[in-house]
């Protein structure tokens, strides 16, 4: 199943290959493996096919990169939400068209959109993982 991870292109990309092979993997606390991602273990499981390092706690893997407007986001872009009143305690990787694949703990490996209501009122940031020669490689 492919979701076109660049909205309408019909190429696929090692992003979205590697996103659209995991979608409806079970969530499972702390999971960094294909048996079961928690959100973190997902975004860090996926740059890590692609050859990126990332710590395996949100609050870590906000810290990395560099921060991009929600407005300018592309796929392959960290986005970060507030889901517990704590700070960054949710990771999703952006996917085009205002959507983000994640780990949610009910539906396992998942697409939302960034307007959802539930998301929209607890997006917090996003950050930018890949270069630009990176990202022309990878995710375009």
């Amino acid at each position: 199943m492919s979701f076109g991870i660049m909205a309408g292109t019909a190429s696929a990309s090692p992003l979205s290959d590697t996103v659209d092979d995991l979608l409806g993997t079970a969530y499972k606390y702390s999971g960094t493996t294909t048996r079961g991602f928690d959100c973190s273990g997902f975004t860090m499981y996926v740059f890590d096919q692609l050859g990126y390092d990332l710590p395996h706690t949100s609050k870590g893997q906000a810290a990395k990169g560099s921060w991009v407007a929600k407005s300018n986001l592309r796929a392959g872009d960290l986005v970060f939400f507030n889901t517990d009143g704590s700070g960054i305690s949710h990771v999703g990787i952006y996917i085009g068209g205002g959507q983000f694949a994640h780990s949610a703990n009910k539906y396992g490996v998942s697409i939302n959109r960034l307007s959802d209501s539930y998301y929209a009122k607890r997006y917090v940031t996003a950050r930018r993982i890949m270069g630009d020669e990176a990202y022309s490689e990878l995710a375009n």
